[in-house]
Parts: C-alpha cells; structure tokens; sequence
C-alpha cells in the first residue's frame, strides 16, 4: 500500500485498448491508490476495441486537476475521441501545467499532442503517431518508456510492466494531493 494517497485518474472513451486500461488500474489499485475512471460523461459504459466494457466514475466536466495526482492515458482508437472533448483537454492539460505525473501509451499522446504537454520534452508513442508527437514540440525516443520528469510515455501494450513501474515511482516522487479532495 505504498501509494495509499495517491488518487489517479484513467481516462476512458470507446475503442481504447484493453491492458492499456485494465493493467495499471489493477497495478495501480493494487499499489493503494485511489483509481477513478473519467470519460466524457459519468456512468456511460466505454466499450474497448474488443468491446470489453469500462464504466466511467466521473465526467470530465465535473473534476479538476486539484482531484488527482496523476493522470494515465491508454492507447487504442480511444484518443481520437478523447481529443475531441474539451474537459477531457482541459484536465489533461491543466495536469500538465501544474507538473502532476502524466503517463500516456500507444497512441495516448495524441492528447498531449492536442496541448502544449509535449513541446521541449522527451517522448515516445506508437511508431504510427511519431510525426504527431515530434510536431507537438517533442523530441522522439523509441524505447520501452521515456520518463522526462513528470511525463511518461511508452509504445504498446508489451511496455505496460516499465511504463506502470515509472508511473509508480513518478507518484513517489510527489507529493500527493489533499486526501480529502474530490
């Protein structure tokens, strides 16, 4: 239970990947942290790629960078909608701004490609989003993870076990925010 007080938020839309949601929540909660799902609406049921549902706890709209530590954005087609929700921008955003620890895999950074998350730091995605990331201000690195302070990123599904480790010890690293925020 070493995360005890650290709240994450996961973002949730339809045709994400499936262990991209699914193995840090369990890692995460598993760790003691407080996982909330947020999509564009609260309790809509998200349905993956493969249609394996994921029910979102909170809307965008109705949480603020104050509520959580950190921030995890999956891969899959999942990103394409979340680029398109202004709250969801927003968060992801503000979270960035205020130095909490952001994690995106796949083809998550193509929201922090709709940002300024990305300009002036390392980053790595799935090889098909590279020329987004690097027009978004980064610098590209093709490895398992790329940690640039509070940003990490990684590239597929296979990288989860790294990519979930540094998300851990980014959250170590910081202090978390008011255990009775919400």
């Amino acid at each position: 239970m070493e995360l005890q007080n650290v709240r994450a938020a996961i973002l949730v839309e339809q045709q994400y990947q499936e262990m991209e949601v699914w193995y840090p929540v369990y890692r995460l909660r598993e760790a003691g942290c407080k996982v909330t799902l947020i999509g564009p609406e609260a309790g809509v049921t998200y349905p993956s790629k493969l249609g394996y549902p994921a029910k979102s706890d909170r809307a965008a709209k109705d949480v603020s960078a104050s509520d959580f530590d950190m921030l995890v954005i999956p891969g899959g087609f999942a990103p394409d909608f979340m680029r398109r929700s202004e709250a969801m921008l927003r968060l992801t955003s503000t979270m960035a701004e205020q130095g909490k620890v952001i994690g995106a895999i796949c083809h998550g950074p193509w929201v922090l490609c709709s940002t300024q998350a990305l300009k002036g730091r390392k980053a790595t995605c799935f090889f098909a989003i590279k020329d987004d990331v690097i027009n978004a201000g980064a610098t590209y690195v093709d490895a398992e993870v790329v940690r640039d302070a509070n940003l990490i990123t990684s590239r597929k599904p296979d990288d989860l076990p790294a990519f979930v480790l540094a998300l851990m010890q980014a959250a170590r690293e910081r202090k978390p925010a008011m255990a009775g925020a919400r």
